[in-house]
């Protein structure tokens, strides 16, 4: 089995926000591109365009509807990948030492070289954030993109996760935990960042940001419909070349 380091030098991970993600998925998308072409073996996809498509992902993103204590119903989108966890039982499960955590950055990753696909990391998991590669036969899960966030050919403003990168609404932060001025840290202490599951004793890394209250319009006589001004025409008549045609297809 294999050993936990007993600390790590920096705590690399994901701060996500619930409240700005809008379910795009283009943070999968991002990395499903970035991890197929790079790091290990490719990411399968099995019968991609057929009847019953299947594929390998590192990354998901689940939406819900969830009913506050007060106001209307919100739909949550929530992206899931490997958290990272500082006591991390994929690793001390795995029976060959495939699984590890680096001592160096926190980061949890997969020798595929050694993995012999029995699946134990997976039961062992209880995020749910490793997959078996259907075609490889390896498993597979988020490598927080090491391939890329210590490439010094690429640009500075590169050197960071794919999904963090790409992400269009800011609502993925990459940076250092143990680091109390890093942006990952002044966002969990000032939103209240929480654990996924923490009743399972993991210590994940990653956090979540939870969605903040949403405003309302009072319910009174002196509401103003808002889009009233948008939905006004911007002409009473037509001119030019298009009130010819009009007054033209009017005569027929």
């Amino acid at each position: 089995m294999t050993q936990l380091p007993q600390n790590t030098t920096k705590k690399l991970g994901l701060v996500i926000d619930l409240d700005t993600c809008v379910g795009c998925h283009a943070c999968v998308i991002s990395c499903k591109g970035w991890n197929t072409e790079n790091y290990g073996a490719p990411l399968s996809d099995t019968d991609a365009y057929g009847s019953d498509p299947s594929g390998t992902f590192l990354n998901r993103v689940h939406s819900y509807e969830v009913q506050p204590d007060q106001g209307p119903a919100q739909l949550i989108h929530f992206p899931k990948s490997c958290l990272h966890c500082e006591d991390a039982p994929c690793v001390t499960v795995c029976p060959t030492g495939a699984s590890y955590k680096r001592s160096e950055d926190g980061i949890v990753l997969v020798n595929e070289n050694d993995c012999i696909g029995c699946g134990l990391c997976a039961w062992a998991c209880p995020y749910g954030a490793r997959e078996m590669d259907a075609v490889e036969k390896v498993m597979k899960k988020c490598t927080l993109c090491v391939d890329r966030i210590y490439n010094e050919n690429l640009p500075e403003e590169d050197r960071e996760p794919a999904c963090v990168r790409t992400c269009p609404s800011n609502a993925r932060h990459f940076g250092d935990f143990s680091d109390p001025e890093s942006n990952v840290s002044r966002l969990t202490a000032e939103r209240g960042g929480m654990d996924l599951m923490p009743e399972q004793n993991t210590k994940p890394v990653n956090k979540y940001l939870p969605p903040r209250p949403k405003d309302t319009l009072s319910k009174t006589s002196d509401d103003i419909d808002v889009l009233a001004p948008y939905l006004e025409p911007i002409a009473q008549e037509t001119s030019g070349f298009l009130g010819w045609i009009d007054r033209t297809l009017e005569k027929i």
